[in-house]
């Protein structure tokens, strides 16, 4: 699939950059991995300006990284799209939606904690988040699983049982994946050059 970004404006794709995130920002609830599958629909599967397997390349740069991953990935995808206004665009339109609700919020804190309505309401959603990230966790795997490589679903399958299994902290799996691509991918180019003389 073919990136369309470089055929478009940059005025144009900020402006569509700043309403999507907006927009995925502010009707998103559960989390940044619940985002991180709307992302994928807008930016790949919409407008086709970051590829599929970048995309999880963008993701995963996002998580590794310290703060919250919805705006780690407005971060990574408004700066692969365009550049530090991108970053600055999609940034201030992932902070704005739950900054004013929060406020909101926090000035009926009380009724809200009381009311019966509100813990329904919350009870559902709690239903529909889990389903969302199911679909996260889903269309990622299979990207993986798509490959038919054996080493990614080795490293998937343990990372899974360290992690749920054993309860290894999800920051030391991040870290030894970092340290096992680096290592493969420095042996992959020391083989390419020795190949190449």
């Amino acid at each position: 699939m073919e990136s369309t970004v470089h055929h478009e404006t940059r005025s144009v794709i900020l402006r569509k950059l700043f309403i999507s995130t907006f927009y995925l920002s502010a009707f998103t609830f559960g989390g940044g991995y619940v985002i991180v599958t709307l992302m994928k629909k807008t930016f790949v599967d919409q407008y086709h300006w970051i590829d599929e397997e970048e995309m999880l390349d963008l993701v995963a740069i996002a998580q590794s990284c310290p703060g919250a991953i919805a705006v780690n990935g407005a971060i990574v995808v408004g700066y692969k799209l365009a550049g530090i206004p991108g970053v600055l665009t999609s940034v201030l339109a992932t902070v704005i939606p739950p900054f004013t609700i929060l406020s909101l919020i926090s000035f009926c804190y009380t009724a809200f904690r009381s009311n019966q309505y509100v813990g329904w309401m919350l009870n559902g959603m709690q239903s529909g988040v889990g389903a969302v990230i199911m679909e996260v966790v889903w269309e990622m795997s299979s990207g993986i699983v798509k490959e038919k490589q054996a080493g990614p679903l080795i490293i998937m399958a343990a990372a899974f049982i360290a992690n749920y299994i054993f309860g290894v902290s999800a920051v030391i799996i991040i870290l030894f994946c970092i340290a096992l691509g680096v290592a493969v991918t420095l042996r992959r180019e020391k083989q390419q050059k020795g190949g190449s003389l």
